[in-house]
């Protein structure tokens, strides 16, 4: 039996590939050589048919993923994984993930993960794929998550994530001075040479970033940034390649930009923020069975909170100088 199903239409930039290689593209959480074997399992089925994972695609056929459990990392098992719930209904759980918490066991992370605490505090998601996980955010982004507590709603909530029809808003501290805000869309794909990292690549997925100013400091600036589609790392990616990392960021930041004349508590504080400043603060979707809007929103962390305040003061002194 599938852990999951998951289905791509290809495209005309699809067109030339080899099946193995389109499929690291659209599904870049699962390694190459996880996708290898599904694909000589017959697990991945292009147009309805087994294929080979040399064969070139056209472009025009239809993918399905029959995810398979990945036995070092199952059975995911029910732990009293502390949750920040905030709202719960028959259909959904609306959970603002601390930063630090794995959603899904992985490498290195096979417990304690949001998966194995939603388990424990509802066993019955034990029937849905993945727990009824719908989406993710990175071990170090905060904020909000729904999760699907039926069948039907999960269906329901894929779809609308598939199709972009779920709002999505972050905050995020990002280094340099910003003078309003902009778009990125630039394609995202696996880093051709480090498994870690994702790029801007010309073979990549189409990928949609929208920001604008929140504030500017010295050397900072905290932006709003909303997602048109939902790449791995897009937001961390995206503003990387407008010169513009997100703060405490360690695949994508870079060196920390320090601005001169700073305080050393100003400096300190910058250099122990290690994580990337980033925090999922709004969700906006239809409901699964009733159809209204639900709209949740997180305040930011104690953390960027307390940078922010010290860029502030920062500002504000020197400002005043």
């Amino acid at each position: 039996m599938a852990e999951e199903i998951k289905i791509q239409n290809l495209t005309d930039a699809d067109a030339g590939k080899r099946l193995d290689v389109v499929l690291a593209e659209l599904f870049p959480d699962y390694s190459r050589s996880c996708l290898k074997r599904w694909i000589l399992q017959g697990q991945v089925l292009l147009d309805g048919k087994s294929s080979k994972p040399k064969i070139k695609v056209t472009g025009s056929e239809q993918i399905q993923l029959n995810i398979q459990p990945i036995p070092a990392q199952m059975p995911c098992q029910a732990e009293p994984v502390p949750l920040n719930v905030i709202f719960e209904d028959e259909a959904i759980i609306v959970i603002n993930k601390p930063a630090g918490l794995v959603v899904h066991p992985a490498a290195g992370h096979y417990s304690g993960t949001l998966q194995n605490g939603l388990l424990y505090y509802a066993p019955e998601l034990g029937e849905i794929p993945r727990a009824g996980i719908v989406h993710r955010l990175d071990k170090d982004t905060s904020g909000l998550m729904v999760v699907a507590r039926s069948l039907v709603a999960h269906h329901y909530l894929t779809k609308r994530i598939q199709q972009h029809d779920v709002l999505r808003e972050y905050q995020a501290i990002v280094q340099g001075v910003l003078t309003g805000g902009g778009s990125v869309e630039q394609p995202i794909g696996r880093h051709p040479h480090d498994r870690i990292r994702m790029a801007i690549r010309e073979n990549g997925r189409h990928a949609v970033t929208h920001y604008r100013l929140i504030q500017r400091f010295r050397a900072h600036s905290h932006i709003r940034v909303q997602l048109e589609t939902g790449r791995t790392h897009q937001i961390r990616v995206h503003m990387s390649h407008l010169h513009h990392a997100l703060v405490g960021d360690p695949v994508y930041g870079g060196r920390q930009r320090l601005p001169g004349g700073a305080e050393a508590s100003f400096r300190l504080c910058l250099q122990q923020f290690n994580r990337q400043a980033l925090h999922a603060s709004r969700l906006m979707f239809e409901h699964p069975l009733r159809g209204d809007s639900c709209h949740f929103e997180a305040p930011l962390p104690d953390d960027m909170c307390h940078l922010l305040k010290a860029m502030d003061a920062d500002f504000q002194q020197h400002h005043a100088d």
